[in-house]
Order: structure tokens, then C-alpha cells, then sequence
């Protein structure tokens, strides 16, 4: 199932609900008709809202986080996209095919061979070997066991874990356990990765270089990626894009950047209230048009003696250009003088003012 279209995107979710009760469909309509709420709909028809209304693409290679607290519906929705849940209305399209349609035998095949999944409880075969646990997905497709073998070696030594393929489960560290989890979902060579908490179990160290490893996996295999966390810290590491979610409903996409600085709601507010800009704001979010600096009477801008940064230069590294001169900051793009960022838009920006 690969995508013959580069600019369309690898998933695409249209309008999902997902209600769980026997009167769902009765509860939907209420919903559409009468703009119930949550409460309403557990008051009336006993059911629960768990996905309401969800639409979002993704495009190939992509890490896109979908966050939120507990019971905000984000592993509900993610156990869509291979169908592990179906929806009460809306549609799933992977590389263009929509997964709620597929009879058994395809359903089996795209997860067989399209998803990979990694969880937080990763459910390794305690009586097989690492290798074993590696290769199982091609065991299902009936791949022989000499290149079962040698794709598993390989994708265990891409999670760095060269030496433990004879070992089991049990002679394993945490860390190294979810390491197979990931190569396991690897081993096959999916289009997709559905990662839906997969180091939140983990000390903060561990879990911090497990993060790290797969940033880099990602940025060679180009996976395209949905990645659940109730930790935003963790979705603005990771992610490319985040959406943030609050009883069921998407409140917010963005990329990290536009979540920090232009929060949707309180509620996202209150998230990014204590997360530091310095390495997630960028130039060209705090910078003054050079247009507009001139014409505001603006001085010391001498081409020869600023410093220069480009549009992209996060908060942390203008700082470091602002410490070592009374100038300000000469924004360019492409060679050409774009911008302006004072020493006081810089501080502002950095406090989370305009």
C-alpha cells in the first residue's frame, strides 16, 4: 500500500467519532442536532464521547504528537488507524485507502506489513529470543527463518543492541526491552509508526535517550510517525506538528512553536505555561519588518557591526549573538535583510509577550 501521490498525505483522518454505548448512533445525531456536551450525552443515552469530530493529515515522514491527559481520548483515537477500534462515523485513509472498509484479509495485511506498533507495555514473548521477538511480524508473513535472521540482526543493531540476540526478555533492562519493542515494529519495514506512549514507563534518563535514539532512526528511515504522550514536554521534543487533545476533542494543531506562542484556549495556556521558549521560538516570530524598524525611528542598525541570523535562529542562540553586542539583531533570509530584533522585542519574547 505505498503512496504513488508524494504530496498526498500518508494518513488522513476525517471527521471521526468515536462513542461507545449501545445508542451511539442515536447519540451522535443528538449531538449533530442539538450541540449536546459530553455530560449531556452520558446523562441522556448512557454513552461516552471518547473521539468527537477529529480531522488531521500526516504527511510522509512526519512525527506527528497527539497529546493530552489521561481519558482526553488521544490512545482511542490513535487505535483507529489500524482499526483496532472501529468508529461510530468518519473516515481513515492510509496512502489514500480507507482503512474502515477493508475485509479481513486486508485488515490483517496493512498490519501485517503497513503498521507498526509500539506501546508502552510492549508484550515481548518471554520464552523467545530477542531475535525471535524481532522477527516474529516476518514469521507471520511467512518470511523463511535464515532471512527472518538477518533482518532481525540488522534492525537490532540499528536500536543498539548488537550481542543480545540470543538473550531473552527477562535478561533485559527496561530501556533495552522497549528497544525491542521498536525493533520489532522496525524489523518489517512498515509505512507507519503508531507509538502510543512508548517511554513514559521509563526513568527519565532512559527515556530521554530513547527519545533521542529515535529522532535519530527517524531521520534515516523517515518513518511517518503518530506519537502519543500525556508529557508536552516529551510532544514538543518529538514532534513536528503536535495536536492536543481535551475530552475527545482536538482543541489545537500546531507545530511546537505555534502551541507555545499562540495557545488556542486556556486550556493550552495552562499546558505551555511553564514550558521555556528559548529553544522553540524563532527569529521570525519576535522579529520588527525592516520596513517598519526604519520607519519607527529605529537606529544603531549598521549592516557592517550587527550581528546576522537567519529567520529560523531560535530565542537561546539570539541571545548569544544580543551578549556579545550593543547592536541589534539583523534578521536575513537568503542574503537579504528581512528583519530586526531588538534587545527589548528579545526579552519580551523570551517572557512570552508580543
Amino acid at each position: 500500500m505505498k503512496n504513488t501521490d508524494a504530496g498526498a498525505p500518508v494518513i488522513e483522518v476525517r471527521s471521526v467519532w468515536k462513542i461507545f454505548g449501545s445508542r451511539a448512533d442515536e447519540a451522535l445525531e443528538a449531538i449533530r442536532r442539538d450541540n449536546l456536551t459530553k455530560s449531556d450525552v452520558l446523562q441522556q443515552f448512557g454513552c461516552v464521547v471518547g473521539v468527537a469530530d477529529a480531522s488531521f493529515a500526516v504527511a510522509q515522514g512526519e512525527i506527528f504528537c497527539i497529546m493530552g491527559l489521561s481519558g482526553s481520548g488521544k490512545s482511542t483515537l490513535v487505535r483507529h488507524i489500524n482499526r483496532l477500534i472501529e468508529p461510530t462515523a468518519g473516515e481513515i485513509l492510509l496512502n489514500g485507502r480507507d482503512v474502515n472498509v477493508l475485509d479481513d484479509e486486508e485488515l490483517r495485511q496493512l498490519r501485517a506489513e503497513t503498521i507498526g506498533m509500539v506501546f508502552q507495555n510492549m508484550a515481548l514473548l518471554p520464552h523467545r529470543t530477542v531475535r525471535d521477538n524481532v522477527g516474529f511480524a516476518l514469521e507471520l508473513r511467512g518470511v523463511d527463518s535464515y532471512q527472518r535472521s538477518i533482518a532481525a540482526d540488522e534492525t537490532i543493531a540499528k536500536v543498539d543492541l548488537t550481542g543480545y540476540g540470543d538473550r531473552y526478555p527477562s535478561e533485559l533492562s527496561g530501556g533495552m526491552q522497549q528497544r525491542v519493542g521498536l525493533a520489532r515494529a522496525l524489523a518489517a519495514d512498515p509505512d507507519i509508526l503508531l507509538m502510543d506512549e512508548p517511554f513514559s514507563a521509563l526513568d527519565p534518563l532512559i527515556r530521554r535517550q530513547l527519545q533521542d535514539e529515535f529522532l535519530a532512526l527517524s531521520q534515516v528511515m523517515h518513518k511517518t510517525t503518530l506519537f502519543i504522550t500525556h508529557d508536552l514536554d516529551e510532544a514538543i521534543r518529538m514532534g513536528s506538528r503536535i495536536a492536543i487533545m481535551k475530552d475527545g476533542v482536538i482543541v489545537q494543531i500546531g507545530t511546537p512553536e505555534d502551541i507555545v506562542t499562540k495557545p488556542a484556549d486556556e486550556y493550552v495556556s495552562d499546558f505551555v505555561a511553564g514550558i521555556s521558549r528559548l529553544k522553540l521560538v524563532f527569529a521570525h516570530t519576535v522579529m520588527q519588518p525592516l520596513e517598519a524598524y526604519r520607519a519607527n525611528g529605529g537606529n544603531g542598525l549598521d549592516e557592517t557591526v550587527c550581528p546576522v541570523a537567519d529567520p529560523e535562529t531560535d530565542l537561546n542562540a539570539l541571545v548569544d549573538l544580543s551578549v556579545d553586542s550593543e547592536h541589534p539583531i539583523l534578521i536575513k533570509d537568503d542574503g537579504k535583510a528581512v528583519g530586526v530584533v531588538t534587545k527589548t522585542a528579545l526579552l519580551r519574547g523570551i517572557q512570552g509577550e508580543p
